[in-house]
Order: C-alpha cells, then structure tokens, then sequence
C-alpha cells in the first residue's frame, strides 16, 4: 500500500523497467511491485471505523490524483473541486486529505525521500525543458498536440508552445524560441532521453544526438539528461504540465490551431504573473528581478547587430523551377522570382507551416501547408516585377528603402547616382528589382554586391542577381547537416559506357 504511487509513476516514466529493477531501487519486494502494477485503485489508508464524508465520496479519486500523484496543495484541490459542482466544507476536505491521504504519502517519502526531493538551483544556472502529449478539441474534431515547455529552474519563469508532431525540428525550435523569449540561455539544460537528445541512454556509454550538441554548442548551454529510472530529476518541468492539463487543456475548445497557440501563449504569460507556491514571489518579477541579468547572452551577427539563428534543423533543400514553385509532400509552392532554378531550404514550423530559407538561411517566403495533394500554393508579392512587368514603385521610394537599409554603408549614395547614370532610361525599374533583390540577402552580401558593381563599373540587375546568388551559393559541407565528408569521387567505367 505504501509504495502504490512511487512504482507506478517510475513504471509510467519507465515502461522498460522490470519488476525486480524497481524492488531493489525502493528497497521491497518483487510480489508488493507486482501487486501495485496490477492493482488500478490506490489503497486507502483505513484507520478504525472513520466514516468519509458524502461529499467528498463522489471525488475520492480525484483527490487522490491531485494530492497523491500530482502533489497539489489542498487549498488547490479545493478550488478545482468547486469548478466540478463540491458542495461540500472545506474542513471535510481537509480532514480527509489529513487523515487518509497524508499517512500513505508520509510512508513513501520515508521508502523513497529521492522520489519527491525538490533540486533547487541558482539564478541562470539551469533550466529544464520536456513536452507531454495531448488531445484537445479543434474545430469540433479531436486532435492530437505535442506542448513544449522550457522552465528556468531558479525562477520558475515559463515559455509554452505547441506544435502537431514531435519531430527533432519541432524540438530544437521550441527550445530557439524559448531562449529567445528569456533573452539569454542557463549554463545547463536538462532535458530527457529522447531520441531528439541522446541516441545512446547507457549511463556508461552516453551518446549525444549531434543535433542537439550543435544547437547546444551554437547557443553556448552545456546539455544534462535525466539519469534513467530517474524521472524526478526533472520534477520542475513535469509538475507543471499538471498545473497546464487542469487550468488549460481540460475543458476547453479552440477554433484553430492558431487559436490554440494564441491562448495557450496568453495563459503562459497569466501563469508568469502567479504567486508561485514555493519561492513564494511572483514568477515573472522574480525572473526579471533575480536571474534575468544573470542569464548567457543570446549570440549576435558582429556586421548587421541582428539576433543569429539556429538553422541545422534544415534537413530538406529543394531546387526551384524557373515557374517559381518548389515541391513538398504532393504540393507544389511559391518562392520570390529571384531564386528561380536556385536552392532553398525548407522548414515545416509547428507541423501547419511549411518555410522556405535561402542558401544563406535567410526567411524569403512562408505558407500555411495545405493537408491535401495536388494543389499550387501562390503568392503573388513572389512574381512581383517577374518577366518585366510595369508595376514598380517610383524611383524615390526605391531610394528611400536603400538608404534606410544601408545608411551605415558610407558608399550607398554614390552606388544609387551611378545606377542612375548608368541607366538612365529607366533608372526606377533597375532599382527598384535591386532593392527587392536585396531584401533576401543580408546586409554583408548586398554591400559586397555594390561593391563589385563598382569595381566592374556596371550596374545592371541582371549583373548584381548573378553576382549575388553565385556568392552566396552554399558550399557542400554546408548542405551536408552534420559536416560529413562526401566520399571523392574515384569511379572506374567500362570502356564500352562510352561507346557512341
């Protein structure tokens, strides 16, 4: 009876466990292991002839989901017990939870005192990140979601997201956007055994998903794992996905996927303004308080000032067509005229948008994926000034934008005049395809771009898209995700191939 909970949890964490693995781990008996497995009700804590109260019968189990397994303080239960229709006192709450249901959480903390050891931790020195699976009603239909949450372990400031799948890609961008979200990194991430993490769980043999040690070494964190048949070690994290299932996912709808993240954000940013119970301060304000400065800076791009980005999670690259569109899973989609019969690389975001990145990891186009096959997704802004067309914008505002965007390139005056010199005809086509050219390139290959224009003293568009796309043309070891080396290419042929 008394070790009901702790072998249960560790079997639910742990299916591969055996029965024996867990008598050892607690110190008890296979059989009381075995018992506790098949047994689907907890066993009551009997003392004498107490009678429970009729009140509280109706949501025994309830309580002993939310007291027991789920560690909520009784002044919690009683809330949520009201949402449900309890008419009852609070006192026969109490003495319930004081005379049943404490006795038997007391016995297991005293057979296992690790299984509910709370690990504390200093201001920016580890946050622990997990997902947790589950069904929720979309547009009147049941749909399976994955929700993803990274928790900073010494302020308990939390970031949600939700995606369709579980993918590495899926993964390894909740973990981007909730770095972004705190401003900086921990020293340490904990994290589980998936797959998405580690490839080999052995405790003498552990093996990094190289993945996740590039995005790890690209942000500066050092990766911690959840020893197996050690599920508390990340009690941070799960204790509010509990928190989430009964204040969130439990009893509500959402139009759409997209309301779905709307709400989900918006609860996350409520839940961040709570008194939290055991560092007993408002979550957010001692976030920004105490361990916000103390966080890892976020990695900087030293010629543009801008955020980098993670990008190793591009598995997938596609050439395009000279229409414009690439293919992806029986769909064909646009990209901007500009990289007509180049490469690109494509990222399904969230498991409903599919992006597509130039070769320099630059967003130049982005659609909601369409679930059917068959069909070509057009944007019609990516055949803007395609093939001639006489819509443009004047030629001042062309210039606006070049100076705007390059107003610390000390040349970018001259290059315009010398455009318009150079064509003077029509000088507001040609800059105006320059300045939507450049809007898919950064700062650095744009400049080198006028640069070369100025060392060759031409200044056509057709020069500078040449110029720029063979520039920026990814290396093989850049395709290559994980820097393998391609095997040289050392091919011997029968003279009778060549034979005409």
């Amino acid at each position: 009876m008394e070790d009901w909970v702790t072998i249960r949890n560790l079997k639910v964490k742990n299916p591969n466990l055996g029965t024996r693995t867990i008598a050892t781990m607690l110190g008890i008996s296979r059989n009381t292991v075995k018992k506790a497995l098949v047994s689907e009700e907890i066993p009551l804590y009997n003392r004498g002839e107490k009678k429970i109260n009729e009140h509280i019968v109706p949501f025994i189990n309830f309580i002993k989901e939310s007291f027991l397994k789920k560690n909520l303080k009784a002044s919690r239960i009683l809330k949520d017990m009201k949402s449900k229709g309890y008419s009852g006192s609070q006192y026969a709450l109490y003495a319930y939870i004081r005379d049943i249901l404490k006795p038997i959480k007391q016995d297991v903390t005293k057979t296992s005192p690790s299984a509910f050891m709370r690990y504390e931790t200093k201001p920016a020195e580890q946050m622990q990140y997990d997902w947790s699976p589950y069904t929720v009603q979309i547009d009147g239909n049941s749909v399976k979601i994955n929700v993803h949450q990274t928790i900073l372990g010494f302020s308990r400031y939390k970031f949600y997201d939700v995606s369709l799948y579980v993918t590495g890609s899926d993964v390894y961008t909740a973990l981007e956007e909730s770095f972004l979200f705190f401003g900086g990194v921990s020293e340490r991430i904990q994290v589980d055994n998936a797959t998405v993490f580690v490839t080999n769980a052995s405790k003498d043999n552990l093996v990094w998903n190289p993945r996740f040690l590039s995005l790890c070494g690209f942000y500066g964190i050092k990766p911690t794992r959840s020893i197996p048949s050690h599920p508390w070690s990340k009690g941070k994290v799960e204790s509010v996905f509990s928190y989430l299932e009964t204040h969130f996912i439990t009893g509500n709808s959402f139009k759409s996927f997209e309301d779905l993240r709307n709400r989900l954000k918006q609860f996350q940013d409520v839940h961040n303004l709570e008194l939290h119970g055991t560092t007993k301060q408002i979550t957010k304000v001692l976030y920004e308080k105490e361990e916000m400065n103390f966080l890892k800076p976020l990695p900087i791009n030293p010629i543009t000032g801008e955020l980098k980005r993670y990008v190793g999670f591009k598995e997938e690259f596609r050439k395009v067509t000279t229409e414009c569109l690439i293919s992806y899973k029986g769909n064909k989609y646009s990209v901007p005229h500009y990289f007509a019969s180049k490469e690109v690389w494509l990222r399904l975001l969230y498991g409903t948008t599919l992006q597509i990145y130039s070769s320099k990891n630059k967003l130049i186009a982005s659609h909601s994926l369409s679930m059917k096959k068959g069909e070509v997704i057009i944007d019609k802004e990516h055949y803007s000034g395609y093939r001639n067309d006489n819509k443009f914008d004047s030629i001042a505002v062309s210039i606006s934008r070049l100076i705007k965007r390059f107003a610390h390139y000390t040349n970018i005056n001259k290059f315009i005049e010398n455009v318009k010199v150079a064509k003077r005809i029509n000088p507001a086509y040609h800059l105006y395809k320059i300045a939507n050219l450049f809007e898919y390139y950064d700062d650095s290959d744009c400049i080198m771009a006028m640069e070369e224009c100025f060392s060759l003293n031409i200044y056509s568009i057709t020069i500078i898209k040449g110029y720029i796309t063979q520039q920026t043309k990814p290396k093989n070891e850049q395709l290559n995700l994980f820097n393998i080396k391609l095997p040289t290419a050392n091919i011997k042929r029968d003279l009778g191939d060549y034979k005409i």
